[in-house]
């Protein structure tokens, strides 16, 4: 591959992908400290979680007073006595049984019948639409938790570190994309820069910015290499998670331990990205057991690991899930449920007052569905983003970060302290 094509691999939409794998030692943080103080002046943090695929948020938490839910899912109903009941109305699944102590300690709350206005069903339109941050707008070029970083740079500073914005993925999300630089890490445990192996890559990666002409990019892609540098030399067994968190084994397990890694290494980190798919059950999508059963086991417990492992350190991160669209209030012929309208978001963290469920529930009979079919939205799903945006990474400017969506702290759910 030559160099302009290099190039654009790595700087892609106007953000620096790094696509590999590797540890954080502790000597980092005294290498990059520098540039990370600046950077660290708001302590707060921001983890975005999107669950792809169109997660059945009326199996995930469950409105089990409604007799409806029950009438409508003869099959794949979540039966009562085992619904891990949360306020007397909604409940749990029981694969989130670990997150249910979070729920108790008031450091996870439920915002149900949330969603986009955009009424697509097609899981590519409505999950570029949720990373944009623009509903119905596809010619978006940037995602809303860029424009974020971007709206908190009223404090008259560049990213001073590479760590700013990271994300957990092969390819830089679409939520990142913008110009505020950000690092996509398939994996932080063997990370090297390209293909061909970590000479090789180093070497082209290092040509390629001494040659640019551009002093700015320059300086940024000497950062981001003398980072590697420090990572591929790191041992991976060395990073071990605190005691008593549980990683299950998975990919998304993996993610949500290596941003753990990452923000306690201090290095900067301001917003971090992982995304967990296999949500899309048309077909035998299983009740107690079976295939969202497994999904939300690895979810919880990735969840709940993350949180023990980051200790104290989780007083100032919030994390904060989405997806797509819900399903269909009744399951299908094939046991399964299709694509719907309104889902469930869950937002936890140290800031955060837990223990309710936020958003106003629109009901299940047939005249309250959307279209007859769907739970209807009721919460704008950037009314939660912009919420967190704005307590966690300071953006002011929310005209910035969504667009035309006319949001400000009067229409904040006051998730967030």
């Amino acid at each position: 591959m030559g160099l302009k094509l290099q190039r654009r691999a790595f700087l892609k939409n106007g953000a620096m992908a790094l696509v590999g794998t590797a540890a954080i030692p502790s000597f980092l943080t005294r290498a990059v400290m520098a540039q990370a103080t600046a950077a660290g002046a708001s302590r707060r943090k921001l983890v975005v979680i999107f669950q792809r695929g169109a997660a059945d948020g009326l199996n995930i938490v469950i409105p089990h007073a409604e007799p409806s839910y029950f009438q409508m899912r003869p099959t794949i109903a979540i039966p009562q006595q085992q619904i891990l009941d949360v306020d007397g109305f909604f409940g749990l699944h029981p694969a989130m049984a670990s997150l249910k102590p979070l729920w108790d300690a008031k450091h996870l709350a439920i915002v149900h019948a949330a969603g986009s206005p955009d009424m697509t069903r097609s899981h590519f339109d409505a999950q570029d639409y949720m990373e944009s941050g623009t509903p119905g707008v596809k010619a978006t070029t940037d995602g809303w938790l860029n424009r974020a970083l971007c709206a908190e740079d009223e404090r008259g500073r560049e990213a001073e570190t590479p760590f700013r914005a990271v994300a957990l993925t092969a390819e830089m999300p679409r939520t990142l994309e913008g110009k505020i630089p950000a690092l996509a890490l398939n994996n932080i445990r063997d990370f090297h820069v390209g293909g061909g192996g970590a000479t090789a890559a180093n070497a082209s990666f290092d040509a390629m910015y001494d040659q640019s002409v551009d002093a700015a990019l320059r300086g940024a892609g000497r950062e981001v290499f003398e980072a590697t540098k420090m990572l591929q030399a790191a041992d991976p067994a060395r990073y071990m998670p605190a005691p008593g968190a549980e990683y299950p084994k998975g990919a998304f397990g993996d993610s949500m331990k290596q941003i753990a890694q990452l923000l306690k290494a201090d290095l900067g980190v301001e917003a971090a990205f992982a995304d967990i798919g296999g949500w899309d059950h048309h077909q035998n999508e299983g009740s107690v057991d079976g295939q969202l059963a497994q999904r939300l086991r690895e979810f919880s417990e990735s969840l709940s690991a993350f949180w023990m492992d980051m200790g104290t350190q989780a007083e100032d991160v919030v994390v904060v899930t989405m997806s797509e669209f819900g399903r269909t209030a009744r399951e299908n012929g094939t046991r399964g449920t299709d694509h719907g309208h309104a889902n469930v978001m869950f937002v936890m963290g140290g800031p955060v007052r837990g223990g309710r469920v936020y958003g106003r529930w629109p009901g299940l009979q047939p005249e309250q569905l959307n279209e007859g079919r769907d739970l209807a939205v009721t919460t704008d799903f950037r009314q939660v983003l912009a919420e967190a945006a704005f307590q966690q990474l300071g953006a002011r400017d929310l005209d910035l970060t969504f667009p035309g969506a006319e949001m400000s702290p009067h229409r904040f759910l006051k998730i967030i302290a």
